[in-house]
Formats: C-alpha cells, structure tokens, sequence
C-alpha cells in the first residue's frame, strides 16, 4: 500500500505513522525531524538501489523528467562535468555519453585512459571527432578528441542521480519507489526518534529496521522476474 507523507484526517502518513510507532507527539517530535529521517532513508535506498539494480537502472518516480540532458559540444575543450540535472537534482553517477552526428546521438566508448593501449599525456589533446571518453571522476569525462566547432547540444548524457526529496509542507506525496517499500520510511522515521531520545522501544524498532532493509534487498535483488537465467562459462587463467 502506497503510504503519503502526511496525513492529517485519517492518520496514515509516514509522519502521523512514526509518531505513533515511537510514542510521541509532534511536540516532543515535529514534522522538520521526521523529513530528516525520511530523507535520510531515501538517500539509503537509493544508493542500494543504483549499486544492486544497473539492468533496470532505477530512478525515483516522483522525478518529471528522464535521466538524461544535453550540453553544449564546445570547440576546443574536451573536459565535460555533469554535476546537476535540470531540475538541480544531483548526479550521482553517468552511465553513458553520445555525441551528435548527422543529427543522431552515436554512444562514445568508455576507456581507461591509463591503460597500456592509450597515452594519458596526449588522450584528448589531438582535435577531431570524438569516440571515447573517459571518466576522470563520477560526473566528469574527458573526450579522446578535442571538437573544432561548437554544436548545441552536441553531447547527450545518461545518468542516475538522488531521489525526490521530501519538505515538511508535503501531503500526499509517497516515496518514489515501489508501495511495498514505503513502511521502511515509516519504521526508519520511528527508529530515529526512540533511537534520539531514549526510548524503551528502542530495540523493537531496531528489529523492525533491519526487517525493513533485508526487505527492500530481496525486491532489488529479485526484480529481473521476467528475464532468463543462463550459466556462463568463467575462463581460467593458469601462470
């Protein structure tokens, strides 16, 4: 069941929820804290989610727009950060990179400028047209050819980023994951609270907590129901 941020008629929010499990009111206890705590645990589960499900490629469902922007193809120059997308939401790792051609996207190839094959002194220097980058951190790349023209959105980029955060002025807004992941922000939220002001249901919630993170592991580790298993050979290498 999708559980909305705060309820304030039926009592079923995420925030009237943890007040509840943990005993307290919003007093000793207010709505500020709560957005802290949800938040906090979207940032956890996000992280798993980007670390454990690369085939799907998750991505929070209260975002309006896809994960992917355009940037200028800048004469000259080879470096490229992305650090926001347009919506300043931040990247939190690029999955991929194309460049324009004949007005369609052609993916670069991905290389380790340090490897055997390339020089590191000169990858990037020579202009021409690009065909790999390489990824000098998370969210900067270097093109293996400096552009000699400008083009206008010449590079395209595909990314994932943080989730949707949550404000104390938030009503029916629910997490951007899936319903049956939405009473973790519940008992996290509680956790916290029993866990700052000592509170004796301290360790059942801790209990609940751990229930809720082995949870949401099984849901990305078992996502991929509709594809085949296959067992592939693994090569040995004798020395």
């Amino acid at each position: 069941m999708a559980i909305v941020f705060s309820d304030t008629s039926g009592g079923t929010g995420i925030f009237q929820q943890a007040l509840s499990l943990a005993r307290v009111d919003s007093t000793q206890w207010p709505i500020a804290r709560v957005v802290n705590s949800v938040n906090n645990w979207h940032d956890f589960v996000t992280g798993y989610a980007i670390g454990a499900d690369r085939r799907f490629q998750w991505d929070d469902t209260n975002h309006t727009k896809l994960p992917e922007g355009t940037t200028a193809l800048t004469s000259g120059q080879s470096d490229y950060s992305f650090l926001t997308d347009e919506q300043g939401n931040t990247i939190v790792t690029l999955i991929g990179v194309s460049i324009l051609q004949d007005s369609k996207y052609i993916p670069l190839t991905p290389v380790d400028r340090n490897d055997p094959l390339y020089d590191p002194s000169t990858f990037g220097q020579d202009s021409g047209t690009a065909t790999e980058y390489d990824k000098i951190s998370d969210n900067i790349i270097r093109l293996d050819k400096k552009p000699s023209a400008t083009t206008s959105a010449g590079l395209k980029f595909y990314f994932q980023r943080t989730g949707s955060y949550f404000t104390a002025s938030d009503t029916t807004k629910t997490p951007g994951v899936s319903p049956v992941l939405h009473r973790g922000y519940v008992i996290a939220s509680a956790y916290d609270i029993a866990l700052t002001l000592g509170l004796a249901n301290l360790r059942a919630l801790a209990e609940e907590r751990k229930r809720e993170e082995e949870n949401m592991i099984r849901y990305f580790a078992e996502r991929g129901q509709d594809e085949t298993v296959i067992m592939r050979p693994e090569p040995c290498v004798y020395e």
